[in-house]
Parts: structure tokens; C-alpha cells; sequence
């Protein structure tokens, strides 16, 4: 009785055990049955991810990858690591997928499951995105994840999704920048608000709220024109900046009209440019047409989606359009400190440009002499350098022609007298120790008198020049025409004159 018990149990064992082996595993690749180890362990490692043991499926797979590097399941059980902790979720484990992903594009560039990987680093990043009140992280690295794909693989069937996860993305990362636009708008801080608004127009023109953006936009603009006109500013300097200001306003009045023509501002923007006495621009067929398109593929939320909305930690993105092309390469954004700095250069340039200092060139690249007076503007030109003097008597003079100056008495070392910067020449430079001036002869006029100037004075009393000779009565001599006293005291009582600042 025993010995048939035994018989009984052994057969029962044999029966499970054939029952067991004749199991089947499906290859999710070549879908055939194989008794090759590499495949039993890529097998085993999918049979453990249906039942949710992503350990025991990584385990398989790593040994998989290490004692068969040569397998042709080498590039999918890299793949599957990913997947496998992509489905386990959470922060750390979707941190770990994103990981083996790139390490996957890395080494298998060319084979079209990189672009699956790639779309699921970007389905990554949409997945952890918040609010677009909250923290942008997430959402400018899903951005970025999906144009990498665009550009990467334009050829891959994932695109047209990439392109309106994309497209949801920019709607969020827009509202986002509207409402910090928005934020320095209400508080009258209008060059950052300028530069917030227009950084959401030209880089996300598919944002739903575009059109309130540009109203803002020109709003900013005619504030800043009303500041200016306040400011205690020369007038070209506020030409310069109402004029600058003015023509921002109407362009973002203008491209309400242009390119959102049913949008709900477009009535309010054509009413600014009215007022402003500016023309209307009317959009184009094609324009109305595509504005047409992107306000009825958006979505909207009902009143149960809104409230459910509140408890929810991503951000609602049904207003995003689905037609139309994603940007790809964001332009250069506008910076508040630029414009400020813009502005600042406008006003000190015209304050400058009103104070020139004019420069007097002197010809033929003479050189005042030493101690030789300031010239001046008033006086009459002197003679080009190296013209020869006329020089003769009575009987060969010409009238007119200034004849050559006699040496003085005390020039002996051979240096002519100079009679502008000789101190005898001016009546107040005269003192006791120099001789009174010879009297000019009948019909000749006198000599102009030179500046007032203590250098000269010094200089020419150190050198113990002496005034010069009168002509003697066979020379006809002339001398420079007189100075206006008039003129010349009133140069010197001129004041300068600066801006206020």
C-alpha cells in the first residue's frame, strides 16, 4: 500500500513537471520560440514586467547585457531597463528612466526606437510639469526634450504628437510670462513689463491670450509716453523718446488687428489707435482664416473640470491650439535693463549733442609760439607760412602790403620782435620801466591791441623786450586793423552754460 503511494506521488511530480516546461513565452520581437539563453533571460525579464516585479526584470536584464554583450537583444534590454522604471514611476524611478534613455540614444543612435526613448524623456518632463504659476522647470526641460526630437528625428511617426505635446508646453510656459508681464503692468514698472510681453508675443504666437498680451503691450508704451512728457527734459530728448514709444504702441495695436482679428481685444485696440489719430490696419483674408482655425480647435473646461481643476497638480492646457507649427528656436528675448539703458543713452546723448565745443584747426600745421596769445575767432587770419615779406622804401611800396619788421634793439640773439605779444602794445600792460610807444605816422593805423594776459606780461618783462621803432619817414609801413573793444570785452564776460540735471 505504501509502495503504491509512492508510485502515485512520483507520477503526479513527473506529470507537473512536464506541464511546467511545456510552457511558452512570447518574443516581443522576433514572436518565435527559442531555447537560446539570451533569449530565456529577455523572456523571463518580460514575463516579470507584466506582473509588475520590475526588480526581478532588471536583474534579467543586466545579466542579459553582461554575459552576452554580443546578443541581438543587447539594444532592446537596454531599452526595457528604461521602460522598467518608467512604469515603476515616481520621482527617483522616472529620474533613473530618463538616464537609461539618453545612455540608449547614445549608443544606438540609428535605430528607430531612439526616437521612441527620446519622446518618452520629453513624456517625462510633461508628466512631473506643474502650474504655470509654480515652478517652470519641468516644462522648459520637456520643451526642450520635444524640439530635440523635431530636429533630431524629423523622419519618426512620433512627431506630429511631439509637436502638439510641444504646443501644450508653450501654452503653459506663455501664461506663465503673461502673468509676470501682467504682475509688472498693474504695478507701473512699464520697461519690465514691456519687455515681458513682448518676449510672450514673438516667441509664443500660438498662445491663446496673445491678443490681451499686445493690448498690454501698447497700453505700457502710452504710459511711458505720458511719463516722458512729464520729465524735466530738453525737448529733443523727449522728441526722441515719445516718438519711440508711439511707434511701439502702434505696432502692438497694429498686430492685434493683423493677426487676431477675432480675438476679443481687437475691437479695444482699434478704438487706442483711433484715439491716437493713427490708420486702422485690416487683416487679411489668410489671417482671419488662421486666426479662425486656432480658436476652434481650443478646448475648454466645464464647470466640474474647473473645480476638479484646483485639487489637481499639473496645469490645464485645453486652451492650447492644435493646429498651427510650434516654435522651435526661440528668438532673442527683450531685457527690461536694456531698454532702460537704451533710453538713459538717448537722453545723454542729447544733452551732450546740445553743449558741442567747437575746435579750431590750425593751418598748415603752424605751431603758436611761446607765450604768444590765445587766437581767436574775430581776428583776422595770418599770413600762410613761408610767404616772403615785401619789403622797400617810400618810392617801392606798395599800399596794402605789410613791410618787413625792423629788428629791435634788444633782440641780439637774432629773434625778431613780436609786437601782438609785446607788452608795450597794450596800454594797460604799460609800467614805468618801459618807454612810451613811438606815435604812428599820419594816415597808418595802430597796431591791435593784444589780450590782457599775466603770462605775457611776465614773459615779456623777463626778457626785457623793447617796443618796437617807429617807421622811419621814408618806409610805408601798415599794420594789422584794430581789435573791437567792444567785441572783445564782451567775449570775455561769456558764461557757460550747462544743462540742469
Amino acid at each position: 500500500m505504501f509502495r503504491r503511494a509512492v508510485i502515485a506521488f512520483s507520477i503526479a511530480a513527473m506529470l507537473l513537471t512536464l506541464g511546467c516546461s511545456n510552457k511558452k513565452v512570447q518574443n516581443p520581437i522576433a514572436h518565435i520560440d527559442s531555447k537560446q539563453p539570451d533569449k530565456v533571460l529577455f523572456d523571463r525579464a518580460m514575463d516579470a514586467m507584466k506582473h509588475s516585479k520590475y526588480d526581478v526584470a532588471r536583474l534579467s536584464l543586466q545579466t542579459l547585457i553582461n554575459t552576452y554583450p554580443d546578443s541581438e537583444y543587447v539594444a532592446r534590454a537596454k531599452l526595457a531597463i528604461g521602460d522598467s522604471w518608467y512604469a515603476e514611476g515616481g520621482s527617483a524611478a522616472l529620474t533613473q528612466a530618463e538616464s537609461e534613455y539618453k545612455d540608449f540614444i547614445t549608443f544606438f543612435p540609428n535605430m528607430p526606437e531612439a526616437a521612441e526613448a527620446q519622446m518618452k524623456i520629453g513624456n517625462i518632463h510633461y508628466k512631473e510639469m506643474e502650474k504655470a504659476d509654480r515652478d517652470p522647470t519641468h516644462a522648459r526641460r520637456a520643451e526642450e526634450e520635444y524640439r530635440q526630437l523635431i530636429l533630431q528625428f524629423p523622419d519618426s511617426s512620433l512627431v506630429p504628437q511631439a509637436k502638439q505635446r510641444l504646443l501644450e508646453v508653450q501654452e503653459v510656459l506663455a501664461d506663465r510670462e503673461y502673468m509676470i508681464g501682467h504682475f509688472y503692468f498693474l504695478r507701473e514698472v512699464y520697461p519690465a513689463a514691456i519687455a515681458r510681453l513682448k518676449s510672450v508675443v514673438e516667441t509664443y504666437p500660438l498662445y491663446s491670450g496673445a491678443d490681451q498680451a499686445l493690448y498690454e503691450l501698447g497700453n505700457s508704451y502710452e504710459r511711458e509716453v505720458d511719463i516722458v512728457r512729464r520729465l524735466k527734459l530738453p525737448e529733443v530728448a523727449k522728441g526722441a523718446l515719445i516718438k519711440q514709444y508711439t511707434e511701439g504702441a502702434i505696432a502692438a495695436y497694429g498686430r492685434v488687428l493683423t493677426r487676431y482679428p477675432l480675438e476679443e481685444r481687437a475691437d479695444d485696440a482699434k478704438k487706442r489707435l483711433q484715439a491716437m489719430k493713427q490708420p486702422v490696419p485690416h487683416a487679411t483674408e489668410a489671417a482671419i482664416a488662421e486666426d479662425k482655425a486656432e480658436i476652434a480647435s481650443r478646448g475648454s473646461l466645464g464647470h466640474f473640470g474647473k473645480l476638479m481643476e484646483n485639487f489637481r497638480r499639473g496645469p490645464d492646457v485645453s486652451d492650447a491650439t492644435k493646429v498651427g507649427e510650434p516654435t522651435l528656436v526661440d528668438p532673442k528675448q527683450a531685457s527690461a535693463p536694456d531698454m532702460v539703458r537704451a533710453a538713459n543713452s538717448s537722453i545723454i546723448g542729447s544733452l551732450t549733442g546740445s553743449n558741442k565745443v567747437g575746435v579750431e584747426r590750425v593751418e598748415n600745421g603752424a605751431v603758436p609760439a611761446a607765450n604768444a596769445p590765445v587766437p581767436r575767432s574775430d581776428a583776422e587770419a595770418a599770413a600762410p607760412a613761408g610767404s616772403t615779406p615785401t619789403t622797400g622804401n617810400a618810392a617801392g611800396a606798395t599800399p596794402g602790403t605789410a613791410p618787413a619788421k625792423p629788428a629791435s634793439s634788444g633782440a641780439g640773439n637774432g629773434a625778431p620782435s613780436n609786437p601782438a605779444s609785446d607788452s608795450s602794445a597794450v596800454p594797460e600792460m604799460k609800467n614805468d620801466l618801459q618807454p612810451a610807444a613811438a606815435t604812428p605816422p599820419p594816415g597808418a593805423t595802430a597796431p591791435p591791441p593784444a589780450p590782457a594776459n599775466d603770462a605775457a606780461a611776465s614773459s615779456s618783462s623777463d626778457n626785457s623786450t623793447q617796443p618796437a621803432p617807429a617807421a622811419s619817414s621814408g618806409s610805408a609801413q601798415q599794420s594789422a586793423p584794430p581789435t573791437d573793444a567792444n567785441k572783445e570785452s564782451s567775449s570775455k564776460k561769456k558764461k557757460k552754460h550747462h544743462w540742469p540735471f
